[in-house]
């Protein structure tokens, strides 16, 4: 009797480990896929491009003027603010919270976007 209990546990232990194994390999669980820790966004054309952008705290956002007059990336909180960027010049900054942060060119207020933080 002492025989059997052992293995019954034995096989109860092997059953449970391998359903612990396949339920965590799933694509149904739980366990998140990495987050991008970088993002883009092209000045071109007197627009930011994508105009709004959801991010995961600690993402890179860069910006890349495209176009052929100059435009700055400024924070309406003050989180940030680019030098002027001729063409092909890039500014970046890292998002240590989350919220949402606005943002505009300080030459051309009318363009605007904004970075979301999760």
């Amino acid at each position: 009797m002492i025989r059997k209990t052992a293995w019954t546990v034995s096989l109860l232990t092997t059953v449970m480990v391998a359903a612990l194994l396949l339920s965590a390999a799933s694509p149904g669980s739980s366990a998140k896929a990495p987050q991008p820790t970088s993002a883009e966004v092209k000045v071109d054309n007197f627009s930011f491009g994508p105009a709004s952008l959801t991010v995961a705290v600690g993402t890179t956002v860069s910006w890349t003027n495209r176009d052929d007059i100059p435009h700055t990336v400024v924070s309406t909180d003050k989180a940030f603010k680019s030098k002027v960027l001729d063409t092909d010049e890039k500014f970046s900054f890292t998002f240590a919270k989350a919220g949402t942060y606005p943002y505009f060119c300080s030459i051309h207020p009318k363009m605007t976007g904004s970075v979301v933080v999760q």
